[in-house]
């Protein structure tokens, strides 16, 4: 039985990868590390079918080094330590843990010391925020790279070079006259793209196969029937359930949480996006939707399955039932895009600290106005560096919590906020 396409069509040179242009792009990151043959550990944080376990394969022959691979679905702490035994045999190995963020803190905890050694050249896959997932002294000792979703050309590139290479799909005589439905259902997923390619293929009648829109969406509906916690339907299916929120409708929150429990999907992967959506998408309309969102997350922890689905149906209901305002989201967004722009602005002299003499007399602090000691503990002044002097950055949401804080804002910032 042969392969899947998506394996059979797996690169073996850096010239063969597609996307992740900001890493392996010529003189950047990932380039300029292959060829100084100096290799971190390292973690690839990003999208299910983006490179992330092909770009391990790559690093590791570019490096000439041994090459070991574990699932942290399946493997435990005896399997990282017959690894490592055997890495410290061959002097010096790479190590791929994929799902990185499966590992529980013990299983983590049994790479440290091999890879401060240097034993190993740790590189984990996670398709998870890795600041949440990973232990600390482990992160602070790896690299995080982000690697993003790609592209319909870079899609339509594996596509044309998997036409053009492989056996089966040559002697199949596949012809693309449609591609819309291929991109869609791959979702920016190289792996999925494939091996949809390869059953749109099988699936094909005569002595062509002519891949349309209609045959994929007939073949994608049929495999994406069931939920997979492992990639083909979780993001779509998370998305769903966010989006049901953010739209004020609890019915269909409840039911995209549903389906999700049960998939099996690790409940606290629906906190935490929950608890993210009550930030984002309700912020200062209503504050206590993060009050309630941090209880979820921190319950969730503490119960699991079953009893925790009550806990999370609770919470995404009363999230969905909330007025929403993404200002605070706007504002932070806003911030940052001047904080690039403009580099790094001096902080006033006004709002400087003055622990010392000298800069006490270089007039740190001098001009800084209290504001508990004025009327109703507020005195104009201005806190933004010089050159966004008169910035206004949150605008609240037309909702009636943030009415309130809009009047305090304009009582006191009248040039801001109006009169």
């Amino acid at each position: 039985m042969q392969k899947p396409l998506a394996e059979r069509m797996r690169p073996v040179a850096l010239d063969d990868f597609s996307g992740q242009r900001h890493l392996v792009g010529e003189g950047k990151v990932l380039h300029r590390l292959m060829n100084s043959g100096q290799l971190p550990s390292m973690i690839f944080w990003g999208p299910p079918g983006t490179g992330k376990t092909t770009l391990a394969h790559l690093i590791a022959s570019r490096a000439g080094l041994g090459f070991f691979t574990l699932s942290a679905v399946s493997a435990g702490v005896r399997e990282v330590r017959d690894v490592i035994r055997k890495a410290e045999q061959e002097g010096h190995a790479v190590l791929f843990i994929d799902e990185i963020h499966r590992f529980s803190k013990s299983q983590q905890d049994s790479l440290l010391g091999a890879v401060e050694r240097g034993t190993i050249t740790l590189i984990g896959a996670t398709t998870e925020n890795p600041s949440f997932e990973v232990i600390r002294p482990l992160l602070s000792r790896c690299q995080v790279y982000v690697l993003e979703s790609l592209g319909r050309d870079e899609l339509m590139e594996i596509v044309r070079r998997a036409l053009e290479h492989d056996e089966w799909l040559r002697t199949r005589k596949v012809v693309i006259r449609e591609e819309e439905s291929l991109l869609l259902f791959s979702g920016g997923d190289a792996r999925k793209l494939l091996n949809l390619l390869e059953l749109c293929a099988m699936s094909a009648e005569g002595d062509e196969a002519v891949i349309t829109d209609n045959l994929v969406r007939s073949v994608a509906q049929r495999q994406l029937a069931a939920y997979d916690k492992g990639g083909e339907q979780h993001y779509d299916i998370i998305s769903a359930f966010i989006k049901s929120i953010r739209g004020s409708d609890p019915n269909a929150a409840v039911y995209w949480l549903a389906r999700m429990i049960e998939g099996g999907e690790d409940p606290k992967f629906i906190a935490r996006r929950m608890l993210i959506l009550a930030s984002e998408d309700i912020g200062n309309a209503n504050p206590n939707a993060l009050v309630l969102a941090t209880s979820c997350f921190q319950a969730v922890e503490v119960t699991g399955y079953p009893e925790c689905r009550i806990i999370l149906s609770q919470a995404a209901v009363y999230l969905a039932c909330s007025p929403k305002s993404n200002a605070s989201y706007k504002a932070i967004g806003e911030a940052q895009s001047l904080a690039h722009k403009h580099g790094s602005l001096p902080v006033p002299l006004h709002l400087r600290n003055a622990p010392t003499k000298l800069m006490k007399e270089l007039g740190y602090g001098k001009e800084y106005a209290y504001a508990h000691i004025y009327k109703d503990n507020f005195a104009t002044q201005e806190f933004l560096p010089e050159p966004l002097s008169g910035r206004k950055l949150y605008d609240p949401g037309a909702n009636p919590r943030e009415e309130e804080l809009r009047k305090f804002l304009r009582k006191n910032w009248k040039e801001k906020y109006g009169y």
